[in-house]
C-alpha cells in the first residue's frame, strides 16, 4: 500500500509505478480481478497449490513482528526526514518487500541450518511484514509531523500571517512526547474499523483494482517462486550497495558542513552564484536522486517547471516591487511581504488542484456505485452481513481459490460497528482534554460524517489509486476553523480536525489496500487486520519518538532556511488562519494572483484529462507546480537527475532498469535517511563538523584574503 501518499504527491501515481517495474521483472499477471486484463498467462495460485496456507494466526508470526518493528523505526527516519525537507515522499513498498524478505528468509536459512526451523517463510508471512511495516512508518506522514501538528507550534505561527494576531496564543500547542502519543493513539484506529463491513464488497464484488495493492501482491507472489527467489536476491544485493554508497556519502558531506548554513557540498554553486542565489544547484543529495528515480518523470519535470516559475521568474519580478505592493525592508520571511506571495499563492494552487481531482473522484466513484447499484446482483449483496460468498461465480481456478481463502475468516461486522463507537466516544471525551478549542460537538460531527468520507476514500483509492486524505483534512480545517471563529481558538480547531479526518480516511484507504494484496497473497483478512492494528500501535510510539529525535537534535526545525524547514507545517497553518479570518492580512495584488493560479490549475487539470491519451502524459500536474513555490531547496534539481539518470539506463537496457532501478532507488533514499539517525546523535551529543567548506565570487575572496592577510600582521 501506499503512504498517503502524497505524502502530497503520491496521490499522483509514483508508487503504483515503482512496484509495478517490479512487476513487469516478476513476469507474473493475474485475472481480470487485478486490473490486468487481456494478459493471458500461467495460474499464479497453480504455482503455489502443493504450498500449505497456515492458519490465521499462524500467518501472525514473532519473527514477523520483529522484522516489522526494526523495519518501521528504519523508515519512519526517512519518512520523517523527508516529511520535515520537503514533504515529497514516493512508495517504500519496494524497498519494504525486499528488506522484509531478505531478513526473514536469512533468519529462516540459518534456523533451518541449525535443524531448528518449525515454520517456513510464507507468502502470507511476507504480506503481514509487509502491511505492518507501511502502516507504522505510515503514522509519520499521518501523524501531521510535517503538516498540521507542527503548525500548531510557537515555531511556525511566529513565521505565518498570524504572528502578531492578539489571538495568537490560544492558537499554539507546542510539541510534547506525551500529548502527541495520547493524540496518536485516540485517532488512528477508528478508520480501520470504518470500512471493514465492506470488504467483501469493496474486493470482491466490486472487484476494486487498488493498484498498489495490485503490485505489492505480484512483488510477493514473485518473492516466492524459484525464479522470483533469485531475483529477489539479486534485487537485495543492489539495494544494499547502493545503501551503503549513500549512507558513506552522506557521512563524508556531514565533515564540510560546520555550523553555517551555507556550507558543504549541499551549498554547491553547480550553475553559477546568480542560479545559487535563486535555488538552481545539484546539492549532491542522493536520498533525492532516489526519489526522483521512484517518481513519475512527469512530477520531476512538473516540479522543475514551478521551481523555474517561482524562483526564476515570479520571486524576482514581484522583489522588485518592493516599497510599492509591500514595505520595504519586512524581510524574506515575512508574510507581509515576499513570503505571504510565495505561501499563499503555492495555496491556491493546491487548492486549484485538491478541489478539482476532489470532484473528479467524488464524481467518478458516485458514477461507478451507481452503475453497480443498479445491477440487480449488486443489490443482492450489498448487505453488510456475513454472506458465504456462494453466489460468487469464480471464473478461474485463481479466483476460486482466493475467494475461498477470502471468505474463510471472517471479521464480525459487530465488532467493526462496536470498536468505531467505542473508540469515537472517547475520543470525543479526550481530544477536548488535548486541544481547548476542540468543543465536544466538533467531534462528534467529524465522526458522524467519517464513514460515508472514508468510504468515499477507499472506494476512489480502489479506482484511481489516489488518496484524498489530504484534502478531506484540508476541508476539516476550512469547516470546524471557521465554525469555532476566529476569537476562540479557531486555527487549533480546525488544524486539530484535521488531523482527526486525515488519520479516519488516510487508515481506511490503505486498510482496503491490504485487504487487496491480502486476497491476491491468500493472506488471511483477519491476519491483515491484526497486522494493521500492530503496525499502527507501534507507529503511534515510534513516530513520536523519532519526531522528538528531530525535534530536540535540531532546534532550528521549521525555521525558513534551516535543514529541516517542514514547509507543510506553514501551508497548513495558514490555511487555517485563511479559514478563519480571511483574505484581509494578504499584500497588495495577492488575492488577485492566488485568483489566476486557482484558475489555471483547475484549466491545467482539465487539459490534462481531456486531451489525447499520447498528449496528456506531457501536461505538468499543478500539484508538484506548487510545491517548490513555498520550499527554497534544490530537490527538484536532484529529482531530476534521478529522473535522468533513470532515462538513460531505461534507453541502455529497459529490462534491467526495470528489475534493478526500484531497489538502487530504495538504497538511495535509505542510505540518506538512515544517516539522519547517528547525525541526530552527534547533534545531541553537541558534536560539530570540523570544516565549513564555502564557494565564494571572485570579487568576494579577495576581500575575503586582503582581511586575513591583515590579521597576519
Amino acid at each position: 500500500m501506499a503512504l498517503e501518499s502524497t505524502l502530497e504527491l503520491e496521490n499522483n501515481d509514483g508508487g503504483a509505478k515503482s512496484d509495478a517495474n517490479l512487476v513487469v521483472a516478476e513476469g507474473n499477471t493475474a485475472g481480470d480481478d487485478d486490473g490486468t486484463k487481456g494478459k493471458v498467462i500461467e495460474s499464479v495460485e497453480m504455482t503455489f497449490k502443493d504450498t500449505m496456507i497456515p492458519s490465521w494466526k499462524g500467518q501472525l508470526t514473532l519473527r514477523a513482528f520483529v522484522v516489522s518493528a526494526i523495519l518501521g523505526v528504519m523508515f519512519s527516519f526517512i519518512v520523517m526526514k523527508l516529511n520535515l525537507t520537503t514533504g515529497v515522499i514516493p512508495s517504500l513498498n519496494v524497498a519494504a518487500g525486499l528488506l522484509g524478505f531478505f531478513f526473514v528468509k536469512t533468519w529462516t536459512k540459518v534456523l533451518e541450518r541449525c535443524g531448528m526451523l518449525k515454520h517456513p517463510f510464507t507468502r502470507q508471512e511476507n504480506t503481514v511484514i509487509q502491511t505492518c511495516v507501511v502502516a507504522t512508518s505510515g503514522i509519520a506522514y499521518s501523524g501531521g509531523f510535517g503538516s498540521y501538528l507542527y503548525g500548531m507550534s510557537d515555531a511556525i505561527a511566529s513565521q505565518s500571517s498570524d504572528s502578531d494576531s492578539p489571538n495568537r496564543d490560544m492558537n499554539i500547542k507546542n510539541p510534547s512526547l506525551g500529548w502527541i502519543i495520547a493524540f496518536l493513539f485516540t485517532v488512528s484506529f477508528i478508520g480501520l474499523c470504518s470500512v471493514v463491513p465492506l470488504r467483501k464488497i469493496m474486493i470482491i464484488k466490486f472487484k476494486l483494482i487498488y493498484p498498489s495493492g495490485t503490485a505489492t501482491a505480484h512483488l510477493i507472489n514473485s518473492f516466492h517462486t524459484t525464479h522470483g527467489a533469485k531475483l529477489a536476491k539479486q534485487q537485495v544485493s543492489a539495494l544494499g550497495k547502493f545503501f551503503s554508497l549513500s549512507f558513506l556519502w552522506s557521512f563524508f558531506q556531514w565533515f564540510f558542513v560546520s555550523n553555517e548554513d551555507d556550507c558543504g557540498f549541499q551549498n554547491f554553486p553547480t550553475f553559477g552564484l546568480k542560479a545559487y542565489r535563486n535555488m538552481f544547484y545539484f546539492d549532491f543529495s542522493t536520498m533525492y536522486v532516489g526519489v526522483g528515480m521512484i517518481c513519475p518523470y512527469i512530477i520531476n519535470v512538473s516540479l522543475l517547471l514551478g521551481a523555474i516559475l517561482s524562483w526564476g521568474i515570479m520571486w524576482p519580478l514581484i522583489e522588485t516591487q518592493e516599497g510599492h505592493w509591500y514595505k520595504a525592508g519586512l524581510g524574506p520571511s515575512s508574510f507581509h511581504g515576499i513570503q505571504g506571495y510565495r505561501v499563499f499563492l503555492a495555496i491556491a494552487i493546491i487548492l486549484g488542484d485538491g478541489l478539482y481531482n476532489f470532484a473528479k473522484v467524488l464524481g467518478s466513484t458516485g458514477i461507478a456505485l451507481y452503475g453497480q447499484l443498479k445491477d440487480k446482483e449488486s443489490r443482492a449483496v450489498l448487505p453488510i452481513a456475513a454472506t458465504d460468498g456462494a453466489s460468487q461465480e469464480a471464473t478461474s481456478f485463481d479466483d476460486q481459490r482466493r475467494l475461498q481463502m477470502f471468505m474463510k475468516d471472517r471479521i464480525p461486522t459487530w465488532l467493526a460497528v462496536g470498536g468505531y463507537v467505542a473508540i469515537a466516544a472517547v475520543a470525543t471525551v479526550t481530544l477536548p482534554q488535548i486541544f481547548d478549542p476542540l468543543e465536544w460537538y466538533y467531534v462528534v460531527v467529524i465522526y458522524l460524517f467519517a464513514p460515508a468520507l472514508a468510504f468515499c476514500n477507499a472506494y476512489g483509492c480502489g479506482l484511481t489509486d489516489w488518496s484524498l486524505a489530504s484534502t478531506y483534512g484540508k476541508l476539516a480545517i476550512f469547516v470546524i476553523g471557521a465554525w469555532a471563529g476566529k476569537s476562540q481558538g479557531g486555527v487549533l480547531a480546525g488544524l486539530a480536525a484535521c488531523g482527526v479526518m486525515m488519520n479516519i480516511v488516510s487508515t481506511a484507504s490503505d486498510l482496503m489496500q491490504d485487504f487487496k494484496t491480502g486476497y491476491l497473497t491468500l493472506a488471511s483478512p483477519r491476519s491483515m487486520f491484526v497486522s494493521q492494528v500492530i503496525g499502527t500501535a507501534m507507529g503511534c510510539v515510534i513516530a513520536p519518538c523519532v519526531f522528538w529525535i528531530f525535534y530536540s537534535a535540531f532546534p532550528d526545525l521549521g525555521q525558513q532556511g534551516s535543514e529541516y524547514p517542514a514547509p507543510y507545517a506553514v501551508v497548513y497553518r495558514n490555511l487555517a488562519i485563511l479559514g478563519v479570518e480571511g483574505f484581509g492580512s494578504l499584500p497588495k495584488h495577492c488575492l488577485a494572483l492566488c485568483y489566476a493560479l486557482f484558475a489555471a490549475a483547475i484549466l491545467i487539470n482539465v487539459a490534462r484529462d481531456t486531451a489525447p491519451k499520447k498528449w496528456a502524459r506531457f501536461v505538468p500536474i499543478p500539484m508538484a507546480i506548487a510545491i517548490p513555490f513555498y520550499i527554497p531547496q534544490p530537490f527538484a534539481i536532484d529529482m531530476c537527475v534521478g529522473s535522468l539518470i533513470l532515462f538513460i539506463w531505461e534507453t541502455r537496457d529497459k529490462a534491467k532498469a526495470d528489475a534493478f532501478g526500484p531497489a538502487v532507488a530504495s538504497g538511495l533514499i535509505c542510505g540518506e535517511g538512515i544517516w539522519s539517525v547517528p547525525k541526530s546523535i552527534l547533534a545531541l551529543a553537541k558534536v560539530n563538523p570540523p570544516i565549513c567548506m564555502k564557494f565564494l565570487s571572485r570579487r568576494t575572496n579577495l576581500k575575503v584574503d586582503d582581511f586575513l592577510a591583515t590579521l597576519s600582521h
